[in-house]
């Protein structure tokens, strides 16, 4: 949830920033953990591991959720609010998020075709807490537009769609970038589509994983769903965990290596380069 900012050729991934949190998880009992280490031999580390090869994804995964138990993603309590939320987090604070979804409630906005009945102008000043909201506004009346006119306004008959045909559909919505559709998919439609976000790539980078090819959204994507079993349970767990370590532990500056699940494994964590003053710039 952390930002499409930062990754080339993605321009709309300009603040899927400071997300947090999604829908409720089911049992991870048959969820993944030995099943997904093989793409991981294709990964190119920026910064070996003391001459050791960086480690696999799964590995990854699993010191996290011994570390911080499921996550509980997205934060919402419906998927209407999860989509609006995954909207309006883009170049947001989460808790300004709230504060707008708030303003929706109160407002008695609690559907699409209710977003799509209201003038943009008045949806604007409801969802001003979120900044951009004259944009965001545009935005969430345009998937409420696709969804009142090619599904009837029902969201189970466009999750219906296979992933990656709705995958397409979600990028060509204004205002959808590939960050803010994968977190449709993962969260709101229980599809598999690896989220990536600046959170994910600076915890990867420092680790010593990175793609081996292109660092794009794809080329970081291709890595995870290489590494990782293609289960929207694991991919839904998987980032929401990488989203709490990034706040626990491992922040763009001074990151608090001594506490972190993960030093054993960490490139960066054990090269000792950190001083606190973010210099690694990562």
């Amino acid at each position: 949830m952390a930002g499409d900012a930062a990754m080339a050729g993605d321009a709309t991934m300009a603040g899927d920033a400071a997300m947090a949190g999604d829908a409720t998880m089911t049992d991870h009992a048959t969820m993944a953990g030995d099943a997904a280490t093989a793409g991981d031999a294709a990964m190119a580390g920026d910064a070996p591991m003391a001459g050791n090869a960086p480690p696999p994804l799964m590995e990854v995964y699993r010191r996290l959720l011994a570390a911080y138990g499921r996550q509980g993603w997205w934060p919402a309590d419906s998927r209407f609010e999860m989509i609006v939320g995954a909207i309006l987090t883009q170049a947001a604070a989460w808790r300004n998020v709230e504060l707008a979804l708030a303003n929706l409630r109160a407002a008695g906005i609690a559907d699409w075709p209710a977003v799509s009945i209201i003038e943009t102008d008045a949806l604007a000043e409801i969802i001003r807490p979120s900044g951009y909201y004259n944009a965001k506004a545009r935005k969430l009346k345009a998937f409420a537009a696709h969804l009142c006119s090619r599904y009837a306004g029902n969201l189970d008959a466009m999750f219906a769609v296979p992933a990656n045909t709705l995958r397409r559909e979600l990028l060509g919505i204004y205002g959808i970038g590939p960050e803010t559709a994968d977190d449709i998919l993962v969260y709101a439609a229980g599809q598999p589509s690896f989220v990536i976000d600046a959170y994910t790539v600076r915890i990867m980078r420092r680790l010593g994983l990175t793609p081996a090819g292109r660092h794009s959204y794809a080329g970081w994507q291709a890595m995870f769903h290489a590494g990782v079993p293609h289960d929207a349970q694991v991919h839904n767990e998987f980032h929401a965990l990488l989203d709490r370590h990034h706040k626990a532990a491992c922040a763009k500056n001074a990151p608090r290596c001594g506490e972190c699940c993960l030093r054993e494994i960490c490139a960066a964590g054990q090269s000792g380069q950190f001083h606190g003053d973010g210099s690694d710039g990562v």
